[in-house]
């Protein structure tokens, strides 16, 4: 395939008598181009060519396996026209590549499953949530953004929309956020719907094993396919639904050209489909509240009754002062007294207790203790970071050790804490609870469960273990390292993090508290205590319509040499209401684009059109890169449509 934007058309070959039976649509194949030999698909096959001169021939015929379906090359083309990229880039997420001992296997023929009827009883909790599983068992395009309650098992609801869809006849496609997520739905649905009914897909099980499976996917030797973003392209046939866990979390973006949400593609594949589909999860995304307020999609959420029930006390406390309370354990643990005495009562009670710290590490982050300036590596400018009791200052980009620390703005060799990370904070909680067990899980030690009994479980956002009967408590630690990040959708995250956290803990009427170190008229802390990601989501999509951000507008982030980049915008056929925000430099922490030579400057620039226009937008930028790519005559530039981080 050839990635090169202005060749990102199809090309005529012909094909052989000898080539006719395997050189099938969707096969792959390898032609001659241009004096060199590439790999290619068969796209489709014609009579005749509207090309003026002498066709090539087909060298051959790598695999006459279709691995390329009429549906997934639909998929292919709409989200490469949605995200402004070229096809062959989205081929190379959408098909893995081939091992040819996995297509010699013969393919094994895996009866429908015999399923019993889904016991309505978990999806009536919600309001529409009946009415919404029936649509499902009768093959209907119902669609749903679900918030589940605290405490209810999202893998067990996500089973009763698989299961009742998969009793209709028809297939289910399930996205979510990492490996935990995938074995966490594999274990119930391997359970309910069978084994060899059930494939899981991931970029850890290996190349080899991945195509294999994804093989048997294509042969219709699955009835649900569970995987992370890669898994939105499964050749599925007769598709019914769609679902997506969690789709706030960052893994769901595509790092790779031409940067796709899994979200975004996956409702764009039921779209495509006309099949259900259903995004879930404790909080609600802006994105995922747009689709409601479009009316694309319905609302599924539990009567406030219910929630209170469900939702533990979540208690707001400021983190000033607190050292100096008389509580001895208040001041080693950096713990208000009254959010330790809901972790003692708890443990008391031989229920473990969850605390969530927004960093893995000892001390990650340093300040100078007079001026607060932060502490930088004087060889590469990097934050320097702690990485043991009594160890040296280490640089968390070049690694390099600092054992003199001497601020480069004030001179003053004193250092203070910015963040206190997991492995410091167990420490400090060891002392205050001396005897109770402390488990840490962050980083490479995620642990997925605990056994029952009093525990102290030190873990960051994401990597919490699963209690046998939910936590007693949790404290939620150092709230300002999150919402203070220099990040649009630093509040939207923050409450998608303490939410995950706190559905993990006891109901209000099992004695359950959630205690958040921070000041309780923050409207994302009120949002948290009131459990209410509903009115949160639409408060931060009401925000973003009012400065243009996206959802809201469409917008698309150019990263490039300045000459390159307006070289770009002139050749665009911009839509008539587009408005250029920048040039500024390319923000902290984003890669420079492949191909710009480092002794060149590397700006951003972002184009905003109203949402309607978004796919005009997507093609003008398609169309200029491609003109700039047939002229060679500049460097490329970086293109994204509603990058998730725009600075």
């Amino acid at each position: 395939m050839l990635s090169v934007p202005h060749l990102d058309r199809e090309f005529d070959y012909l094909v052989t008598p000898e080539q006719a039976a395997a050189a099938q649509p969707g096969a792959r194949v390898r032609v001659r181009f241009h004096g060199r030999l590439v790999d290619a698909f068969i796209w489709e096959r014609r009579a005749d060519t509207d090309h003026v001169g002498r066709l090539g021939r087909l060298e051959r015929v790598i695999s006459a396996e279709p691995v390329l379906t009429p549906e997934v090359r639909r998929l292919v083309e709409a989200v490469a026209a949605r995200y402004a990229g070229t096809r062959p880039d989205v081929l190379r997420l959408a098909v893995p590549p081939r091992h040819a001992g996995a297509e010699r296997a013969a393919a094994t023929s895996v009866p429908p499953p015999v399923l019993d009827p889904a016991d309505p009883t978990g999806w009536q909790r919600y309001r529409a949530g009946g009415p919404f599983l029936a649509a499902l068992g009768e093959g209907r395009a119902a669609r749903a953004v679900w918030q589940a309650l605290p405490g209810d098992s999202w893998t067990e609801r996500y089973v009763d929309a698989a299961s009742e869809t998969i009793r209709a006849g028809r297939t289910v496609l399930a996205i979510v956020p990492d490996q935990r997520d995938v074995d966490a739905l594999l274990g119930v649905a391997t359970e309910r719907i069978g084994e060899s009914a059930v494939v899981a897909l991931s970029a850890g099980l290996g190349p080899s094993t991945r195509y294999r499976r994804w093989l048997s996917v294509l042969r219709g030797g699955a009835r649900l396919v569970i995987g992370t973003r890669s898994a939105v392209f499964a050749p599925l046939a007769d598709l019914g639904l769609v679902l997506v866990w969690d789709d706030g979390d960052d893994s769901l973006a595509e790092p790779r050209a031409p940067y796709p949400h899994a979200r975004d593609v996956a409702m764009l594949r039921a779209h495509l489909a006309g099949c259900a589909a259903v995004i879930g999860g404790y909080s609600r995304t802006a994105e995922a509240h747009a689709l409601v307020g479009s009316g694309w999609a319905r609302e599924v959420v539990a009567p406030r009754t219910v929630l209170r029930s469900a939702a533990p006390r979540v208690v707001a406390l400021d983190d000033t002062g607190y050292a100096e309370q008389r509580d001895a354990a208040a001041r080693t643990a950096r713990l208000p007294t009254v959010a330790l005495q809901s972790a003692r009562s708890a443990l008391a009670a031989d229920a473990p207790v969850l605390v969530q710290v927004p960093r893995r590490g000892y001390v990650p982050s340093l300040a100078c203790g007079r001026c607060r300036a932060i502490a930088r590596c004087r060889h590469c400018t990097g934050p320097l970071s702690l990485p043991e009791r009594g160890g040296a200052a280490q640089c968390r980009w070049c690694g390099r050790a600092d054992p003199t620390l001497r601020c480069a703005r004030c001179g003053s060799d004193s250092v203070r804490a910015v963040v206190i990370g997991a492995r410091r904070t167990a420490e400090e909680l060891g002392r205050a609870f001396s005897g109770t067990p402390v488990i840490t899980s962050a980083g490479d030690t995620i642990v997925d469960h605990i056994a029952e009994g009093p525990a102290l479980v030190i873990a960051t956002p994401g990597a919490e273990p699963r209690a046998p009967h939910g936590y007693g408590a949790a404290l939620l630690l150092d709230s300002w390292a999150l919402l203070g990040r220099q990040d649009l959708r630093a509040a939207e995250d923050t409450l998608r993090r303490w939410m995950s956290a706190s559905a993990l803990v006891r109901g209000r009427d099992a004695g359950g508290v959630v205690t958040v170190v921070a000041e309780s008229s923050i409207p994302t802390v009120q949002a948290l205590i009131r459990w209410d990601p509903v009115g949160h989501a639409d408060a931060e999509l009401a925000t973003r319509g009012e400065v243009g951000l996206p959802p809201a507008v469409h917008m698309a982030a150019l990263d490039g040499d300045p000459e390159s980049v307006t070289a770009l915008l002139d050749q665009a056929r911009l839509p008539d209401d587009a408005e250029q925000l920048g040039p500024v430099p390319l923000p902290a922490g984003v890669r420079r684009p492949a191909g710009v030579p480092d002794e060149l400057n590397v700006i951003r620039m972002l184009v905003r059109v109203r949402r309607e226009h978004g796919p005009a937008l997507a093609a003008a930028l398609r169309h200029g890169t491609g003109v700039l790519s047939a002229r060679g005559s500049h460097h490329p530039v970086r293109v994204q449509i509603d990058p998730l981080h725009i600075g």
